[in-house]
């Protein structure tokens, strides 16, 4: 990837606009999440129903804290799994829209191991961090099968970073004393309880 193309992504989300960028997983769709036309367009290029809430990718614990309420418990999570394939669930601050919630007051927040990711996160915030592909549909590993797949003329960059194919993450609900275990990816519930 060339530093042209990382410049013309950060001015592509200053604008408005939508970029597909790597993960430690898979490729993501990436709109700033402080602004509800680009959000409403990752709902739109994805097909996915406003009901089901977008992920959000930050670049460390102090973001994280930005967005959303932490605690203890969330810094020893991040301390010892992230940046990771690990996905929190914690209680959402205003500041963060209904739209990417779907009108709950969780969020779902994430710190991909990846350094493109996290320098664009760093550079220049919160994104979502959806996959790149259509609701329902198998997520393509490279960038040449996402463009097919979606299509788009609303994407501005596609930041290539070879084939990805990369697990899921693991996500759990810590927004009350019982930790939530909602999808189990590569890291283990019992490896989440041994660390808190």
């Amino acid at each position: 990837m060339f530093e042209d193309d990382y410049s013309k992504a950060i001015q592509s989300l200053n604008k408005g606009s939508i970029i597909v960028y790597p993960t430690d997983t898979l490729y993501a769709l990436g709109a700033d999440i402080f602004n509800e036309k680009a959000v409403n367009q990752i709902f739109t290029i994805k097909k996915r129903p406003k009901s089901i809430p977008l992920p959000v990718a930050v670049s460390d614990f102090n973001s994280m804290g930005e967005i959303s309420y932490v605690n203890d418990k969330v810094k020893k999570l991040v301390d010892f799994f992230l940046p990771g394939p690990l996905t929190l669930i914690l209680k959402k601050r205003k500041c963060v829209s209904d739209l990417v919630t779907s009108g709950n007051n969780k969020l779902a927040v994430r710190i991909p191991d990846n350094d493109i990711a996290l320098k664009i996160l760093s550079d220049f915030g919160p994104l979502t961090v959806t996959s790149a592909n259509i609701h329902g549909k198998k997520t393509p590993g490279i960038i040449n099968e996402i463009r097919m797949q979606l299509n788009q003329k609303n994407i501005s960059v596609y930041l290539d970073y070879g084939k990805l194919q990369g697990k899921p993450s693991t996500i759990v609900d810590i927004t009350s004393e019982n930790i939530r275990l909602i999808r189990e990816g590569t890291i283990t519930r019992d490896e989440i309880l041994e660390v808190i």
